[in-house]
């Protein structure tokens, strides 16, 4: 059989794949510890339960508009003049299948074959793989100082004639890093200057600590909505809690929306009826579910701090944002899909590889499980590394003696 060539360049999702070896091995009944998914354990909000409800009860579920409903656009409006000062109308918005269609849909709009996008490392895994099947080329930029931030010399050096679009996540997915302001500045000012588009993934933007926040790079242009090449991804997954309902929306001139609705009519059509009202209602809805989250979430950053405190070899620089952390384990093992292997094997504790993140060395750690699993997910990471922890654990009812240090 042939394929297309672009699908089987196409690398497989570590992530899920992970999963799926963990949903094995629970099973058959073992004690496996999740620190590698992101996705929060809150229950959905409950506006968001009743108008999803209410939606399906009426009957009325049919198509919805390949752009989004009404409702949910004003909904999403008003969230974003709240949360980035800055007046948008409905034809400034595209509701998605999740963010992650946002994103698929912006550089299928946007790129031709061999145009760049420019990725900073660490990055979300799908960022480089999306921009291959549109004909893209990713180019990543590393920061040269070890750190999860970049410099901005370092973007503009790699700046070509064919670069289209850099990609900015902050907070980060996967270290948590939360970029200043003044490189926000610095990035949107470059981009206006040489009309590129900088495309925010902001889906993690009010799951920050310590009183920081997460600056919106519309504060850094004077271009009103329609002529900034600045373009703003976001939904209710992460700080919702809602990963299940599939709503993302993205925020951009109005002529590169109509192009993203073009290609959303002829691939998925409209999200599900159900799904938007959901996310009306969240958006509608008391806002405490998202301080709640936070908070439950930062608890489980300071319990994780703690914890790796007292981890020989373990270097980490602290996560600022997000729920996710990024330790470096280099001391153990440069090869961190071989880790993250071994750590499933011995322990039964799921991490990502720091590898598929533009980070070799380092494991992805998910902090948005309970405390409990937080806890003892770290002692088993030291007890399967660290010579210096106790040679013995407990893996569910099961005594295991660590025998290859």
């Amino acid at each position: 059989m042939k394929f297309s060539k672009v699908a089987c360049e196409i690398a497989e999702s570590p992530t899920f794949a992970l999963n799926d070896q963990a949903r094995l091995l629970k099973e058959r009944g073992e004690a496996v510890i999740h620190l590698g998914i992101g996705e929060p354990k809150n229950k959905t909000p409950l506006a968001a339960v009743l108008a999803g409800a209410a939606k399906l009860t009426s009957g009325e579920v049919k198509y919805m508009p390949a752009d989004g409903s009404l409702a949910l656009k004003k909904a999403i409006i008003r969230y974003t003049e709240e949360n980035y000062s800055r007046q948008v109308t409905p034809e400034n918005v595209l509701v998605t299948n999740g963010a992650k269609q946002s994103l698929f849909n912006l550089f299928y709009s946007i790129l031709n074959p061999q145009d760049e996008v420019i990725i900073l490392a660490p990055y979300w895994v799908s960022y480089p793989q999306m921009v291959k099947m549109c004909y893209g080329r990713p180019v990543i930029v590393t920061p040269e100082d070890g750190r999860f931030t970049p410099k901005i010399k370092e973007i503009e050096r790699a700046i070509t004639s064919y670069t289209r679009a850099i990609v900015v996540n902050s907070p980060n997915n996967p270290s948590g890093a939360v970029y200043p302001a003044k490189l926000i500045q610095e990035i949107a000012q470059l981009c206006e200057s040489k009309n590129i588009f900088m495309i925010c993934d902001d889906i993690y933007h009010k799951l920050v600590f310590d009183g920081i926040t997460a600056p919106p790079a519309y504060g850094y242009t004077n271009k009103d909505i329609d002529e900034t090449h600045i373009v703003v991804v976001n939904g209710v997954a992460k700080i919702y809690g809602m990963t299940g309902f599939r709503v993302g929306w993205v925020i951009a001139p109005r002529t590169l929306v109509r192009v993203m609705a073009n290609v959303t009519v002829q691939t998925t059509s409209g999200v599900s009826a159900v799904s938007q009202a959901a996310a009306e209602g969240a958006l509608n809805g008391l806002q405490a579910i998202v301080e709640a989250l936070r908070l439950q979430i930062q608890n489980n950053r300071e319990i994780f701090l703690q914890e790796l405190r007292t981890f020989s070899g373990a270097r980490l620089q602290p996560p600022m944002g997000t729920f996710y952390a990024l330790p470096d384990f280099r001391a153990y093992n440069h090869d961190s899909v071989a880790l993250s292997r071994f750590l499933l094997e011995k322990a039964m504790l799921v991490t990502v590889p720091g590898k598929e993140f533009g980070m070799e060395g380092h494991i992805r750690l998910s902090l948005a499980g309970s405390a409990k699993d937080v806890t003892e997910g770290v002692a088993r990471l030291k007890w399967a590394l660290d010579p210096q922890s106790p040679n013995e654990i407990y893996i569910g009812d099961r005594r295991v003696v660590r025998d290859w240090l």
